[in-house]
């Protein structure tokens, strides 16, 4: 036979060295006529079948014994569909040969992908499901610019990457593949030698599915259909609303008690949802779903952005748990992280033999507190990848808002380095502005494409304008966690109460700062590990004296403006630090178990809940200063604390605090409203297994004067407790 393809090229597919496979396989013009050559290692025969009648148009040659074939079809002279019947051995089977489809990225994505404008590349990059000519099949696309050659590989093709090369579009750095046979929960990678020349395995970058850890591949999925955002989920995101969240690791909220293995989405749903509702929570939000590959990360090191993590089940049942959360009238926050990502040979990391999505130098690319790698934000496809993933979650799960991690590690050059352990910018200031202008972008995205939906920054220094608009010169966040007030109001309450007089500023110093961002004031599972013990743990005293002080400090954080977040266990008060390989300790509210003070703090959660939700002057006003009044800032000696809270219509509650365990009766505050004041919450009440010291009931006002006001109010503060007074007229 005469050989149409010269044997060297040949040899480059079978050593897996060819990086332009449709520029040598399926239908090509040659002075002899159309030729067809295919690629099948260790087929025996080669037929070419017209599609249309489905008859025998030519027997290819076999080129190379180890399979590839070719041959000139006899007077046809133009381009035709075909099928090619394979034999191995005497079984055949007849497939759609990939070589024979045109491109399908058009010139317009290309552009948009390298500019870094597309608003959704997901919809472009990674595996989707697709019909070209009549013919269905999955279309895979991966972007690798600096890689010589790059093949698909699967349960497809026996995992060999001779078989599958891809095309490559030099304009954006794609590479190409559509495959017919493709099916759906098929696993799969890209197999490229990377631009040294060294062979890399990589999971998909923009998957919709992932395996279970500890292995590693793509799986086929469909791309979720998009839901649609509501008036009633709108709504309950707004500023002027109450925000009580419910922080879970899906992990350890509750297990199975047979063999401690996770609960699937579905029956978390079961069991989560009710709980949620029944306790008066308004959102969820879930520590990172993303895949991830280490379980001690807690989802934190994600590799795998597109890929609700698989220890739970499908990307479809954890729609469903949103779903089921929306059904209850719960929106749903989502931990996202941007921030950096884990040197996992299949991930990211020198994805094509460059540093292509993290940066080259380590003074830039290189977390040094937790061993991670962190993006190069200035790049366009970079800032794409990972903008569009927070517009992924929304739009196509129907999450509520994202929760930025570790903002402050992403905004500052200098983030936990020493002197010339960083690049200053081009400015020569610490400022990340790449970073910053990608924040920036991302609620831009956000806010237009999805309004209603919120982002929440974990940012824990005093950076300006965290949540101002972008026009303004923000960030354009919607909240910001207050860790200011959470590390000072902790701090205070872990000392003994009689050394708390000396540290009076720590309750009252974040009223300084308050009205310069819309905050949410958070407890955090941050807060109850490594050592830090868990929040009752922190309360100093006997047993009676750490369940009083973390109610106390309960009811003072549902007074204080700002949205509340509080992580799974601390609403029951666990006892023991959180451990992520295990379930909560449910039992203790087990009155034979934990005695009864658990299920006391529990009901004291429930309540807060329902009270702050029933009444607006606990959220509407929270930045504003409007809202908020100081009664009493002073009164160190007995570490007392008394504030008015106030709606737009001028509805009134006045909160008041005592942090010792000393009950203060007939103490005396001014109040700004002459009338009568109706004790709606105390937290030292029996139901709540406390001394059930109050004012059972009304509180009236009298023309005495006091700290400045004309008229004042004579009260019972019950020891190590807080107290709220509604005001009636």
């Amino acid at each position: 036979m005469t050989k149409l393809v010269a044997q060297s090229v040949i040899n480059s597919f079978f050593d897996g060295k060819q990086a332009d496979p449709f520029a040598v396989l399926g239908m090509h013009e040659t002075n002899n006529g159309i030729e067809i050559r295919a690629l099948l290692p260790d087929a025996d025969k080669v037929e070419v079948i017209d599609k249309e009648s489905q008859s025998l148009v030519v027997v290819l040659e076999k080129a190379d014994d180890r399979g590839f074939f070719a041959a000139v079809v006899p007077e046809i002279h133009h381009f035709f569909a075909y099928q090619l019947k394979v034999y191995w051995g005497a079984e055949a089977q007849i497939i759609e040969d990939p070589y024979r489809f045109h491109p399908m990225i058009n010139d317009l994505d290309q552009w948009l992908l390298a500019e870094g404008s597309l608003l959704r590349p997901y919809e472009i990059l990674g595996a989707h499901f697709i019909e070209c000519d009549g013919v269905p099949g999955v279309n895979f696309r991966v972007w690798a610019p600096n890689a010589k050659r790059v093949s698909l590989v699967g349960d497809f093709n026996y995992w060999d990457g001779r078989r599958h090369p891809m095309r490559f579009h030099p304009a954006s750095g794609v590479w190409e593949l559509f495959l017919p046979k493709a099916s759906l929960g098929q696993r799969y990678k890209f197999e490229l030698i990377d631009c040294y020349g060294n062979l890399r395995l990589k999971a998909d970058p923009y998957a919709f599915s992932s395996q279970l850890r500890p292995d590693t591949a793509s799986e086929i999925s469909m791309l979720p259909d998009v839901v649609e955002m509501t008036e009633e989920r709108r709504k309950a995101n707004q500023r002027n609303q109450p925000i009580s969240i419910y922080e879970v690791h899906l992990g350890s909220w509750r297990r199975n008690l047979e063999n401690n293995f996770w609960l699937d989405y579905d029956q978390i749903a079961d069991e989560l949802i009710p709980y949620v509702k029944h306790m008066g929570f308004t959102h969820i939000e879930f520590l990172p779903l993303s895949e991830f590959p280490f379980d001690g990360s807690w989802g934190y090191q994600p590799i795998g952005l597109y890929s609700p993590t698989s220890r739970f089940g499908t990307p479809e049942a954890f729609k469903r748990l949103v779903e089921k959360a929306h059904k209850a009238g719960i929106n749903v926050i989502l931990d996202w992280v941007p921030g950096h990502f884990p040197s996992d040979t299949h991930g990211l990391v020198a994805f094509d033999g460059t540093a292509l999505y993290e940066h080259a130098d380590p003074r830039e690319g290189y977390h040094q507190d937790w061993n991670t790698l962190i993006y190069n934000y200035g790049r366009n496809e970079v800032k794409n990848f990972l903008s569009s993933n927070a517009l992924y979650w929304l739009e196509r799960f129907g999450i509520d808002g994202i929760r930025v991690d570790a903002v402050a590690s992403m905004i500052y050059r200098d983030y936990s380095r020493a002197e010339g352990q960083w690049i200053p910018n081009q400015y020569g200031g610490r400022e990340n502005l790449e970073a910053i202008e990608f924040l920036k972008h991302t609620n831009w995205k956000i806010h237009s494409e999805m309004t209603g939906a919120i982002s929440i920054a974990e940012e824990s220094t005093s950076f300006g304008g965290v949540t101002h608009p972008m026009e303004n010169g923000g960030l354009g966040f919607n909240f910001k966690w207050n860790m200011g007030w959470m590390n000072d109001t902790l701090s205070y309450m872990q000392l003994d109460p009689v050394y708390r007089r000396y540290h009076h500023d720590k309750m009252t110093f974040g009223m300084i700062y308050q009205y310069s961002e819309n905050f949410v004031l958070p407890l955090s599972h941050d807060e109850v590990v490594h050592g830090k013990c868990s929040l009752l743990g922190k309360m100093p005293g006997d047993a009676w004296q750490k369940f009083a002080n973390l109610r106390a400090y309960y009811g003072y954080m549902w007074g204080y403006p700002g949205k509340k977040l509080l992580f799974m266990g601390n609403e029951f008060a666990q006892g023991r630090e959180w451990n992520y390989q295990e379930s909560l300790d449910w039992f203790l509210l087990d009155e034979n178990q934990g005695g009864p003070w658990h299920k006391g703090v529990l009901q004291l959660v429930k309540d807060l809940n329902g009270i702050y939700q029933k009444h607006a002057p606990l959220f509407e006003l929270d930045g504003e200063p409007e809202g908020f009044n100081w009664l009493v800032v002073d009164d160190a000696e007995n570490s007392v604390f008394a504030f008015e809270r106030k709606s737009s219509d001028g509805e009134r509650i006045i909160v008041i605090s005592n942090f010792t365990p000393v009950p203060r009766d007939g103490y005396r505050i001014g109040v700004n409203a002459a009338g009568k004041y109706e004790e709606i919450l105390n937290t030292d009440s029996m139901y709540y297994q406390g001394s059930n010291l109050g004012n059972f009931g009304l509180v009236e006002s009298e023309e005495i004067a006091s700290h400045g006001r004309e008229n004042s109010i004579s009260v019972t503060i019950p020891p190590l407790a807080t107290i709220y007074l509604k005001y009636n007229g």
